[in-house]
């Protein structure tokens, strides 16, 4: 089968939901391919040879317009410079401006930005904490490969949010080593037990943070402790992990094949390299399966 297509990030979605005796919510990942915007059920599975070949296009996932170069996972350099989705607080969210009046599209901070946000732990290549809107759950933690995750934190917005991510990555990380993930399972972490520690830890400060934002109603910038939340725990149709990872670049090698041995992430595991797909976002791409 093959099949031709502007490239976006793989969509991730949970089957088989269980609970374990310890109230650990369980499932297993799949996955489908976005070519054009439309979800299609992926052309190749676990343990099939496959081939990706990139045409030598790139179109702006925004305006449409065809680019030398990618930008910012799929921009044009125009959109780059102009979009909000672009902007450096997305990288970055406690660097919002929006309240300087500097926003670059005040419809996608109210979209977006002023949309509740959860602040979590989760397990990827070991502990980390991160941020994401409430409606992404799960969407975030298995595009980044976690294997387990425990939202803390619900807040008002995504600047309140990248603040107190600021505040707990003094004692946990805020970044997934990408080559520890793909070299096999990470070892089972107590989200909850270092949760309570660092909710009792950063009492002090969260207080501050709250007084601080609670002064912005009109953005409802509120913090709730979520205390009764339980983990989440997910199993990644993967066979066989690298012992040593090599990362396919397209840019650089149009064409990459190889037998299939696993997904994890937005991450295609060869036997010949992984590749991250999202990176290809925009990117015109003819898949191939055997």
């Amino acid at each position: 089968m093959e099949l031709q297509g502007i490239c976006h990030k793989m969509h991730a979605g949970l089957k088989d939901l269980s609970v374990t005796d310890q109230h650990i919510h369980k499932a297993n990942v799949e996955y489908k391919l976005i070519l054009d915007r439309s979800d299609i059920e992926l052309p190749f599975s676990v343990g099939q040879e496959i081939e990706l070949e990139w045409t030598g296009k790139i179109y702006c996932v925004s305006c449409g317009s065809k680019t030398p170069k990618s930008y910012s996972q799929g921009h044009c350099f125009k959109c780059f410079k102009t979009k909000a989705s672009c902007d450096m607080c997305i990288m970055k969210p406690e660097t919002c401006h929006y309240h300087l009046g500097t926003c670059r599209e005040d419809s996608f901070a109210h979209d977006v930005c002023f949309q509740p946000h959860i602040v979590y732990l989760a397990n990827s290549s070991a502990l980390k904490v991160g941020i994401t809107r409430l409606g992404q759950m799960p969407t975030r933690w298995l595009d980044q490969g976690a294997t387990q995750a425990l939202p803390i934190m619900k807040v008002g917005s995504r600047r309140l949010s990248g603040q107190l991510e600021i505040m707990f990555g003094t004692q946990v990380a805020d970044k997934t080593d990408w080559r520890k993930l793909l070299k096999g399972e990470a070892d089972p972490i107590d989200l909850i037990g270092i949760r309570e520690q660092l909710l009792e830890e950063f009492a002090p400060k969260i207080q501050i943070i709250r007084d601080e934002f609670s002064q912005k109603l009109e953005f409802n910038e509120g913090i709730e402790v979520l205390e009764n939340e339980k983990p989440r725990q997910f199993i990644y149709p993967v066979e066989q992990y690298p012992e040593k990872v090599k990362s396919h670049n397209l840019d650089k090698t149009p064409i990459v094949r190889g037998k299939l041995h696993g997904i994890k992430g937005q991450y295609l595991i060869m036997d010949t390299g992984v590749i991250n797909i999202r990176k290809y976002t925009g990117y015109e791409l003819k898949v191939h399966a055997e």
